[in-house]
Parts: C-alpha cells; structure tokens; sequence
C-alpha cells in the first residue's frame, strides 16, 4: 500500500478507541511509516496525531502505553541510521531493505519534523516520549551519524521539554509524572554533564520520590505486603501455604516487570544525583521523611503478615514447597531491591549533608542521621536476610549516620531509647522482635561512648543479659555474639567505672560458662583479652580495682588445670575469612593459654614477671606437639615482634633472652637447669671416649 494511504488509514484508526483493536500492531505501523514518508508535513502530522490519539491514550495501559509510544520513535531512529549508513558505504545489509533515497528525510530535517509534532494539542509531558526516542535511537556512540551540533540540539530540547513538563504535569496525573521518570530514568546517561545541570531539580526531585516510592507503577508506598496476608492459609500440621495463582503474587510479580519496578537500581541512582544537586536544602529534609514513611509502613505490613512470624531458620519447616521455591524468593527480591534503592538514596543524602552548612547545623544533622538509622531500622528484617554488610553503601550509610548522631549524646541517648525493645529484660518470641533487639544491640554498641553511666546500665546492659545466659542457640547466635560485644563496649567506656565494677563479675562468670559450648576460641580470646585491658593502668577501672587484672589472670590459671585437651568443634562462619589461629586445631586447653598469651600485651607491668614463667608453665601443659608448637611460636611472636610497649617489651626481652625465658618456654621448668649453661653455637656435651 503507498505510503500516503496507509497513513491515511492509520490516522483513521487512531482517532477511535475499540476493544479489540490491536495497539501494539497500530504503533509497529507508524514507525514504519515515520520512516518511509519523504514529506516533513506528514511527518510532523503523524508525530501529533501519535501523541493525542484516543485509541492509545483514552484507555492507556500504564507505563506499558508510554513505553510503547516511546520505542516508536526509538525505532524509527534506528531505523534511519540504519538507511543513512547503508546509503553512505552504498550496500544494502542481507536484513535490510533500503528505501529509494528520494522516499527518506534527512535525519537533520526528519528531527525537526518530528519534533515539530510535539505541538499543543498533546500534554507536555508526552512531547517527553519523543525526544526521549530520538535520544536513545541516536545517542548511541557507536554508529551516531548525527552532527555534534544536531544532537546537542536534541540534549537541549530534551531538557526543555523535561522542565516544561515538571510546571505543566498535574499533582493527580500518575500517568503523566511516572512517565516523565521512566523517560529520564532511561535518557539521564545519554546526556551531557552541562545539559543535567540545567535540569530543575527541585521540582524533580519531589517527582522522582513520588514515583518511585508512592504510585502504583512504584512501591506504592509498601501497602502490597498487607495484601499477602490475605492469600496465605494454614495448611495441616500448622504449615504455611502462599500459593502461585493467588492475587497478591500476581502483584507481587507485576511490580517487579513494571518499567519502574524492574529499574529500581538506577532510578534510585538518579533520585540520589536529585539530592546532591536540588538547590533548596530543605526539600532534602522532606525526601527523608518519605523514606521513613516507607519503611516504617513497610515494617508494619509485614509484621501483620502470617510469614514474619517464621523465623528464617525455620521456613523449611513451616512453609510449603510451593511458597519455599516460587512466591517467597519473588517476594524477598523485590523487597530486597526496594531496600537496596532506599539505602542508596540515603548515600546521597549523607552525602549532602557533610557538604551542606543548612543540613549540617546542629538542629538538623543529628535529626537527618537519626532518621536514617531508623530507616534502616525498619528495613532490618530485609537487610538482616540480604547480607547487608556485604553491600559497601549500606556500611557508609549506617556508619556515616552513627558518627554523625554519636557527636550529640543527648539525641543519641534519645534514639536509643526510642528503638529499645518493649520487653527489654527478655528474649522476644516474635522473630521480627527479635530481628529489632539484634538492630538495637549492633548499634547501641557504636552509642556507649554517647550514653552516661545509668543510661547505658539501663539501656544496654538490661539488654544484654537474658543473650548472655541464652547460649549459642542457632537462631539467637547473631544476638549472642553482638550482647557480648555491646556488654565489652559498655565497659571501656572511661566513664562507666561503677558499671564496670557492679557487672563485670557476671560478665566474666557467664563468659566462663559459655566457653567452649557457645563461645569459639577466637571469642574467648578477644572478649577476655579486652577485659584485661580495661581492667589494667591507665584505665579508672583499675585505680579503683586494682586487684582486678591478678584476679583474671588467676582465673585462666585455674581453668587449665581441669580444661580438657580433646580438639574442639570449629565455630568458623563461612561469611567472615579464616584467621591463622582459626586454621589450627585447638583444644579448651590450648585455647585458654593462647588467651594468656594476648594478655601479656596488657596486664601491668608489675605483674608481668610473675605472669611470663606462669604463661610458660601452662603452654608446657599441653599434650598436642602441634598445639604446644603453634602456642610457643604465638609467645614469641607477642614478644618479639612490636606488640608491646617499649618498657613491657624490655622486660619481656630481658626475660626471653636472659633469664631462662625461652628454655621454660621450650622445654618447661624442669628443663632450665639442663640448658642454662648452654652457649648460643656450643658444642654439644658428649662423652669423649678414650683411645687408651
């Protein structure tokens, strides 16, 4: 059919909406034919007619219409660079078919007669449809057959056309505001440098959010988890069921293939170059807020779901097959990519804030970094799942907001307090309480130094207790681990001298108890290592208890008397590497005296000629050669290689060298006599036999 009458009948067919038309094969036809009419009026005439057509916008599919509309102009750009560079090398490629040279624009005049089509009688932000084609179908480096000038000129006009429509697009208009995002979203790495600066970013950036967490094409602001609730039963033997057919998977899956949902990593990306770039600061504040709104309606969906009441270490007891291997793992990925996207826009806010003398002052830095703790707070039943210390962004932003809050100790004191457990005192039977009292000891940790001494006794060593005494339990394991360090954190703090006094002797007895059942050697090691130099000068611990390290060093005299020397099963987690010391085989024995050992570094110095020979005498205890020979080579290294200080390394030395330190370490006491007299390179004492 000729070209003037096949746009006839497609303009004609554009004018009316059926329900059974089919839209798809209307717009393959009009990018067909934008290439092949060789008049500009036509051109321009289709290119409006596209952009007001009832049959394409009465009933619009979502983004899914926007996408289409876009990809006709994608397409027929490509196609053109695929004409003009078969015309230029004059060949013909086997798939395609070359058009007579008078039946095709220029692509100089073919942009302007397009571009001309984006008139008055289509809202603005579809004329973004278009120069966002063009944009894509020629930017692309490698075969760009535009003129620097020409595609500057479509930087320019992209820009224009974005700002005009963030003025003219209506607040209730979802269409049209997830569409002028999925389109910038898509061209944002097509231009330049200078060409983004010129961007509004304060009336975009509030349209990025808005999009990306709140519409339908989005997060639609967290509420699909409450959905789920309604779809999962209880099948027999108290067994979960979510099954494939229901209606909140079936959303569950459409978000995740929506233009939006499935691009969450650099639409985040871009909302993050929003914040860094918006010029009133304060519309960064109002960002925050909608980011903990997020989470916070995130977290309180899913806790009203029958799901957040599996812990994860039981979901193959308590879940179906079907809801183990197809709608839970659907489930978690876009979970996990809206976390992901949530904690990269809060890099950027960080980010900003160390730059920002408006959002760096004393009345708004510690409110933004409370925020964003309790964002990630909220999110925690993900991140916790995901490996979130594995994502290098998250560390920044959880880090960065700690530093920023724990130089305010009275809003740091203050969010504590807000995020500690209701049942503080004991351990939660809810996983997701559970999940929250593991946030909130991670982070009270890095706040010790914040609190003062009753707080701190209030808030975190309540917490700790009912951990401490619960024992290396699978599921509580994390929450183990973390009470011991929050309880170690409180007590080196300078201030909390009288904390350290009242509580350190149930620390050290339910340390001792623990060990080796629930706490690995390498933990034994650290945790009493740490207790014996907070105990020691110049700690104010010590002025007041100054008997306190010989104590705990007699404790580690007497454990190796009746400690066993049968290997011990390893504790290693596969997710943190293999130190030297957890790649030898070790025994309760040879454990507690490499402790001893580490002390060494740490007790006073007046103890210290006592607890070198005493340190030999319980490395000779040891039956294993390979145990005894890893723990020798341990002494000497913690003497020998610039772990002391100067004084304590003269006397170790001295000891060492001189004073029979490395016969009692390499052969025991017994052996001293036997080898003091021996020089350095003698001869062995041997019986000359005579040769009368």
């Amino acid at each position: 059919m000729p070209a003037d009458r096949l746009l006839g009948t497609l303009l004609r067919s554009l004018q009316t909406y059926a329900e059974q038309q089919d839209t798809p094969r209307l717009l393959g036809t009009a990018a067909s034919l934008l290439t092949t009419l060789n008049n500009p009026l036509n051109v321009t005439l289709l290119t409006s007619q596209l952009l007001a057509a009832p049959a394409i916008w009465a009933r619009p599919e979502g983004l899914t219409t926007s996408l289409r509309c876009m990809s006709v102009f994608h397409s027929a750009a490509r196609a053109l660079i695929q004409h003009e560079v078969a015309a230029s090398d004059g060949s013909k490629a086997a798939t395609f078919t070359l058009p007579q040279p008078e039946r095709v624009l220029h692509s100089d005049d073919w942009i302007k007669a397009v571009l001309n089509g984006a008139d008055d009688h289509s809202p603005a932000w579809r004329h973004v449809l278009v120069i966002g084609g063009l944009l894509l179908g020629f930017g692309q480096a490698e075969d760009r057959i535009l003129s620097r000038s020409t595609f500057r000129l479509l930087e320019e006009t992209f820009v224009r056309f974005l700002n005009t429509a963030l003025v003219d697009v209506a607040d209730d208009d979802e269409l049209g505001q997830t569409t002028v995002t999925l389109v910038l979203n898509h061209c944002f790495s097509a231009i330049s440098e200078f060409e983004r600066s010129q961007l509004d970013y304060d009336r975009l950036l509030s349209l990025l959010m808005w999009s990306a967490l709140r519409s339908d094409e989005g997060l639609g602001s967290g509420y699909f988890l409450g959905a789920i609730d309604f779809d999962v039963h209880s099948a027999p033997d108290n067994i979960l069921s979510w099954p494939d057919r229901s209606p909140s998977f079936a959303q569950i899956q459409r978000m995740s293939a929506s233009p939006l949902g499935a691009s969450l990593g650099p639409l985040a990306r871009l909302i993050g170059h929003t914040v860094e770039h918006v010029r009133d600061s304060w519309l960064v504040s109002s960002a925050v807020d909608d980011l903990l709104d997020l989470t916070r309606t995130l977290q309180l969906q899913w806790r009203h779901t029958k799901l957040s009441g599996v812990d994860a270490s039981d979901e193959s007891t308590f879940l179906t097959r079907e809801t183990m291997e197809i709608t839970s793992p659907a489930l978690w990925k876009l979970l996990r990519s809206a976390s992901y996207a949530v904690v990269i826009i809060f890099r950027s806010v960080l980010g900003r804030l160390l730059s920002d003398g408006t959002l760096a002052s004393d009345a708004v830095a510690p409110e933004t970094a409370a925020k964003a703790l309790s964002a990630l707070r909220n999110l925690y039943f993900i991140s916790a799942r995901a490996g979130a210390a594995t994502f290098t962004q998250y560390t920044f932003v959880y880090l960065t907001a700690l530093d920023i809050l724990g130089n305010y100790p009275m809003h740091a004191q203050s969010f504590v307090q807000a995020i500690r457990s209701p049942q503080l005192g004991t351990i939660p039977q809810y996983p997701l309480d559970r999940n929250l009292d593991l946030f909130y000891l991670n982070t009270a940790e890095h706040l010790a130094l914040a609190l003062p001494e009753l707080a701190a006794e209030d808030l975190l060593v309540a917490a700790c207790k009912p951990y401490l005494v619960a024992g290396r339990e699978e599921r509580l394991l994390p929450s183990f681990e973390a009470a011991h360090s929050t309880m170690l954190a409180a007590f080196s703090v300078p201030h909390n001298v009288g904390l350290a006094g009242r509580h350190m002797p149930f620390y050290i007895d339910a340390l001792l108890r623990m060990f080796p059942g629930s706490v690995s050697p390498r933990q034994f090691r650290l945790a009493f290592t740490t207790l014996i130099n907070i105990a020691s000068p110049p700690s104010l611990v010590a002025a007041k208890n100054p008997a306190l390290p010989a104590v705990l060093f007699d404790l580690l005299q007497d454990r190796v008397e009746y400690a066993t020397n049968e290997v011990l099963p390893s504790m290693h987690d596969d997710s943190q590497p293999i130190l030297a010391s957890d790649a030898v085989p070790l025994s309760e024995r040879a454990a507690i005296v490499l402790t001893a050992i580490d002390t060494l570094a740490y007790v006073p110095l007046d103890m210290l000629s006592y607890c070198l020979p005493a340190t030999a005498d319980m490395v000779n205890t040891i039956d294993d050669s390979e145990m005894r020979d890893f723990c020798v080579e341990h002494l000497w290294s913690v003497i020998m290689e610039g772990g002391m200080e100067p004084d304590r390394s003269r006397i170790s030395h001295a000891w060492w060298s001189s004073a029979g330190g490395r016969e009692h370490g390499l052969y025991g006491r017994g052996e001293i006599a036997e080898h003091s007299l021996d020089m350095s390179g003698a001869l062995p004492e041997e019986e000359i036999p005579s040769k009368l």
